[in-house]
């Protein structure tokens, strides 16, 4: 009897060691978050590496569905609606499956993100989005696969995939314009100085309405007689409407302020604005 309490005993003392030994994985997952625009989007993934294999057309066979990546299934969220390839893919979390070929991938955005690494067969009812985007070689060799957002604009950006010479981008565009403009919209019934030159910032570098940018960063600088980055935008939304008279005035104001403050990229970029519109 005491033989058996022992012997138990032992095998849950090797029971209770085991649980917790940990190793590495050797496709370890990631976690990719990125603003891209106004729009959050986060990628959770797991990335296997080559460890000396060739990948596509063997590992990853072509013509064949891919969990893109391994083990769980890979998933995006987002928390705005987005258009690829034209077509809309309304906010919320995907699975990302793909089915890659020799010069392009089908990109295939599920309704069903969760489940196991196992390879399913899909239900075209449950395919939000679909669109085949070409391949890109690449002059180095990528020993683990990579997702990446890349050429990130205040409108859009590439969701990448990357693994041994291969490339795929995927052009996501968001709805940046329509949510700013909304904001200004909004914000402008009770607008504090803050608020005047953020949207006066954000109509002169989007080429919208410059008059009424002049309009929202006076108010801006009466407001708030001390900014000068507010000065320096002013003196750039003069220069885009063409008057470089008042353009100067504005920079001498953000120069003179930025000198009693001692902001030096604000000194040299208004010497070197007003040095330019005097030519």
């Amino acid at each position: 009897m005491k033989r058996n309490v022992f012997i138990g005993l032992f095998l849950c003392a090797v029971i209770s060691i085991e649980a917790q030994i940990q190793t590495p994985a050797l496709s370890p997952a990631a976690k990719l978050t990125q603003t891209v625009g106004l729009t959050e989007i986060t990628v959770e993934y797991s990335r296997p590496s080559m460890r000396g294999r060739k990948i596509f057309g063997n590992l990853v066979p072509y013509n064949k569905l891919w969990r893109t990546g391994a083990n769980a299934r890979t998933k995006i969220t987002l928390s705005d609606d987005v258009t690829i390839s034209g077509d809309t893919l309304k906010k919320g979390v995907y699975a990302i499956f793909t089915i890659p070929k020799a010069n392009s991938w089908d990109v295939i955005f599920y309704n069903e993100a969760d489940g196991s690494g196992s390879i399913p067969t899909l239900n075209d009812n449950k395919i939000a989005l679909q669109a085949n985007v070409p391949t890109e070689e690449i002059p180095v060799s990528i020993e683990t696969f990579t997702i990446s957002f890349d050429d990130l604009k205040p409108d859009g950006g590439t969701l990448g995939f990357m693994w041994e010479n291969t490339y795929v981008g995927v052009k996501i565009a968001v709805p940046s314009e329509a949510k700013a403009m909304a904001s200004i919209e909004s914000v402008m019934n009770g607008p504090s100085a803050n608020d005047y030159y953020n949207a006066a910032s954000y109509f002169r570098s989007s080429g919208k309405d410059l008059k009424r940018a002049l309009t929202w960063i006076t108010k801006a600088t009466e407001l708030n007689k001390n900014a000068f980055w507010m000065f320096r935008e002013k003196s750039l939304i003069h220069a885009a409407l063409g008057d470089k008279k008042a353009a100067i005035e504005a920079a001498e104001k953000s120069l003179a302020i930025a000198e009693k403050y001692n902001n030096a990229d604000y000194i040299k970029m208004n010497k070197e604005s007003i040095a330019q519109w005097r030519k």
